[in-house]
């Protein structure tokens, strides 16, 4: 069994005490043994890694992406929501396991070297092809811990959708692909790297018998669900003109709130559904870049999570966020918090909480994953913050969030570098940005 040990860097734990302090990280395996001040333990056949000018923190975790999307990026760059969605459709009617699968190896990549540990992507686009398995394939490769949420639509433009026809689900094969795909490859073992979820992707294109369905057979299997909820105020008009109540009474209507419940965006909630989510305990995956490059508003972040609601993380499909990095999220995440609601909005450690707790509590993964405990998974980030943009900032935690994001010296995932002097040590970047260039080149022609 490896066994690296950190030594002299500043710790933030995210434990319940929330302790920070100058000290040592010990990883067994793909297990934490020691987190604590001072000198670590002395082992004989450890691989010590000085952690001097670095800040430890857990793992990143993302909770809400569209792997596929990497191949599409710079597309539609000046459009609305519905505007970009209906430029890009005819284009991911298209994708192929291979397209999918260089996607993902190359989206994943990215979030490895901005501090993610854990993935949940929503793939929701099946033109045809085991797209879910290339994607799962494509995460074992990087070595990412990852879970797939499987997506569909089946309210095409000849039902009253936004997707054309041409990229919709047959609701019964949609039900049959999703338990087939629990049955095959979710894992919910503690220290599991693979758990599927049941997605279907938004009220504009999912019939209602789809939502309802979907969550009884999530709930009967023991699984979560996610969908996009209030992302623009063009899907509550909508709700409103076909549904007559907005996009969270239409959910709740058909079982969707609850602990085992997330939206992706949740930027259009009013007082009242605030205090609805907190009190049911329904998370929000937060895309403050993706929200922003489609002009979408800016989720109440604050006044969700003091309503109780666990709000997480996302960068959101590269097609509405072409850097895909998660630890810009954090940044981005905080000042948008603040300049919607004051200096006092979100603090800076509030932002990391939403980067590691709140995000594996989303995913119902808060017993093993999001702080730095003994006997949690071995899934850390080592931010070196020796450099020019970060020298002299005496707050490790303020040096990562508010200024340039640093380099990654050292990235576990289940106790496996990932990452090392940010360099990807699971796969070639050259290689597989040549690989995008030239998938994407091929799905345009």
């Amino acid at each position: 069994m490896s066994r690296i040990v950190i030594e002299g860097a500043y710790v933030a734990t995210l434990d319940p005490a929330r302790r920070e302090f100058t000290g040592h990280v010990v990883a067994e395996g793909n297990r934490l043994v020691a987190v604590g001040p001072g000198p670590a333990p002395t082992y004989d056949d450890a691989r010590v890694v000085d952690g001097r000018g670095c800040l430890v923190t857990p793992g990143f975790v993302n909770t809400h992406q569209h792997l596929y999307q990497w191949v599409t990026r710079g597309l539609a760059a000046d459009a609305t929501l519905f505007e970009w969605l209906t430029t890009l459709y005819p284009v991911w009617a298209r994708i192929t396991p291979d397209t999918v699968n260089v996607a993902a190896r190359a989206a994943l990549a990215q979030l490895a070297l901005t501090g993610c540990t854990t993935v949940a992507d929503h793939h929701y686009v099946f033109p045809g092809g085991d797209l879910l398995a290339a994607e799962i394939e494509a995460a074992r490769e990087i070595g990412l811990r990852f879970h797939p949420a499987r997506g569909s639509m089946d309210r095409g433009q000849k039902d009253g959708g936004l997707p054309p026809d041409s990229v919709v689900e047959d609701r019964d094969a949609i039900l049959i692909a999703t338990e087939d795909a629990i049955d095959r490859w979710h894992d919910p073992a503690s220290d599991s790297m693979l758990q599927i979820v049941v997605a279907p992707c938004s009220p504009f294109s999912v019939s209602g018998e789809l939502m309802r369905e979907s969550a009884e057979l999530a709930r009967r299997r023991g699984v979560r669900l996610h969908t996009h909820l209030a992302e623009t105020t063009d899907e509550t008009s909508w709700c409103r003109e076909t549904y007559g109540c907005t996009p969270l009474e239409y959910a709740d209507r058909l079982g969707w709130t609850g602990p085992d419940v997330w939206f992706a965006h949740g930027i259009h909630f009013d007082d009242a559904e605030i205090k609805h989510l907190g009190g049911t305990g329904t998370g929000v995956a937060h895309c403050p870049s993706s929200n922003a490059r489609l002009g979408a508003g800016i989720a109440r972040t604050a006044d969700l999570r003091a309503a109780g609601s666990p709000v997480g993380l996302g960068v959101d499909g590269a097609a509405s966020n072409e850097s895909g990095s998660l630890v810009e999220e954090l940044r981005h995440a905080l000042l948008f918090a603040r300049a919607r609601g004051g200096p006092q909005a979100l603090t800076v450690r509030a932002a990391l909480e939403m980067a590691t707790l709140d995000g594996a509590r989303i995913l119902g993964r808060s017993d093993d994953i999001g702080s730095l405990e003994p006997g949690k998974q071995a899934d850390l980030a080592l931010w070196d913050l020796t450099g020019l943009p970060h020298a002299g900032i005496p707050d490790p935690i303020t040096a990562l969030i508010l200024s340039t994001p640093p380099p990654l010296a050292l990235l576990l995932a289940n106790g496996h570098p990932v990452v090392e002097h940010a360099v990807l040590q699971t796969a070639d970047s050259h290689t597989l940005a040549a690989e995008v260039a030239r998938t994407q080149a091929a799905l345009l022609r």
